[in-house]
């Protein structure tokens, strides 16, 4: 029994975050939450096992921090609350199993192993009602305060529009307050942990407001809080296609509040409503998946290719590593050479102009690329599309994606 309690919770718990991501719809797809989620499990999987490595009574036992936070969330989400519940059966299914497969390795006395199976499933039974019936509570009463205080009808006209339910156009925008019949510009905004809660929203809902404000949009922006950490956006461009970027990212590098943006591109109707804002979710995926801390500011236009190949991390991090060979190492000298063929190839091949878009000389890209050609081990000019997008993948996915460094 011992034995068996010896777990390796790192590797349970990454099994049922797998399980529940893939099992469960409603949990995929946004990397915050399942970041939560797995912290959820872990707290819940070690809970169990000291319960049973030292004899703890149940009734004792009060929810992890991270599973109770997770039900606000989930909550705060408007996923329904059957997911949060089929969570807890699954992990238990999953916890028996292995606990069960693990006691049959452990052991050849059939009622050693007998007795011991009794008592974890009579534990794991009563953990995960008082457990489920703490987090459900939590739940229940979250989703009240949320509904009222973010207006139920409206919150429900903006996922009706997201998830291309048929609405009527014309008592949609009298609920929301906004016109459909234009091009929209989609933002997902959202702050750090860090910063104040009380002050997060508020500072979200006017950061927004500045930004359609200097962007001089056709009308009031639509905010809606997603939960206590981030937002959806949507900026009225009325009949304007485009929208620089840059711009967009040079005013908010220059915000004194810890917010940040993801950006879809303008498109129109009802249609583009959901379109930006798919895109602008993409585009956050990207933030939050590399370079930490997430930059200020990243625009769909410019991760669009990478923001598709970050639904598989285990592919693209071997993709990368076959279009780029050594030059994928993360350290920092590979770094320097990725950069400068970054800059070359943008630079359409002009040693010069890559010379002074890194503020170096012209012979020390010269060398670099020698250098670059060496470590992928095969010369530059090779798949050109594979390569230019396999170095935009490590620019903004970094380490997620890059090889270890040799030790």
């Amino acid at each position: 029994m011992g034995a068996v309690l010896n777990v390796r919770l790192a590797d349970i718990t990454g099994d049922l975050l797998l399980r529940l991501s893939s099992e469960i719809e409603h949990l995929a797809g946004d990397d915050r939450l399942v970041q939560l989620m797995s912290a959820s499990i872990e707290g819940n999987v070690e809970t169990f096992v000291h319960l049973l490595r030292h004899g703890i009574d149940v009734e004792r036992t009060e929810a992890p921090p991270a599973a109770v936070e997770y039900a606000r969330r989930l909550a705060q989400r408007g996923v329904p609350v059957n997911a949060l519940i089929r969570c807890y059966r699954l992990g238990q299914d999953s916890f028996l199993r292995w606990s069960l497969e693990e006691l049959s390795r452990q052991s050849d006395d059939a009622e050693a192993v007998s007795s011991a199976a009794l008592r974890i499933v009579a534990v794991a039974s009563a953990y995960i009602d008082r457990v489920s019936q703490t987090v459900v509570a939590v739940y229940e009463h979250e989703r009240d305060l949320w509904l009222l205080s973010r207006g139920a009808s409206r919150s429900a006209r903006i996922r009706d529009l997201i998830d291309g339910r048929a609405v009527d156009v014309a008592s949609a925008e009298d609920t929301l307050g906004y016109r459909l019949s234009q091009h929209h510009l989609g933002l997902v905004v959202w702050a750090e942990r860090d910063h104040p809660a009380e002050d997060r929203l508020a500072g979200m809902e006017h950061s927004v407001l500045a930004l359609a404000e200097a962007l001089d949009c056709a009308g009031r922006p639509l905010f809606a809080p997603c939960d206590e950490l981030s937002a959806w956006a949507w900026l009225p461009m009325g009949p304007r296609r485009t929208v620089d970027s840059a711009v967009i990212s040079t005013l908010v590098d220059g915000w004194e509040r810890p917010v940040r943006v993801a950006v879809g591109e303008p498109h129109s109707g009802v249609a583009g409503f959901r379109r930006t804002h798919r895109q602008a979710v993409q585009a956050q995926a990207v933030a939050l998946a590399g370079r930490a801390p997430a930059p200020s500011c990243t625009a769909f236009g410019e991760v669009g290719p990478v923001a598709l190949m970050c639904s598989d991390m285990d592919a693209t991090r071997e993709w990368v590593a076959e279009a780029l060979g050594a030059l994928a190492i993360d350290d920092d000298a590979h770094a320097r050479l990725r950069e400068t063929l970054r800059a070359f190839l943008a630079s359409e091949g002009s040693y010069v102009a890559a010379a002074e878009r890194l503020g170096v000389h012209r012979n020390t890209v010269v060398y670099r690329l020698r250098r670059a050609a060496e470590e992928r081990g095969r010369p530059l000019r090779d798949d050109r599309l594979g390569l230019e997008t396999a170095l935009a993948v490590c620019h903004w996915l970094g380490a997620a994606v890059l090889v270890p460094p040799r030790r």
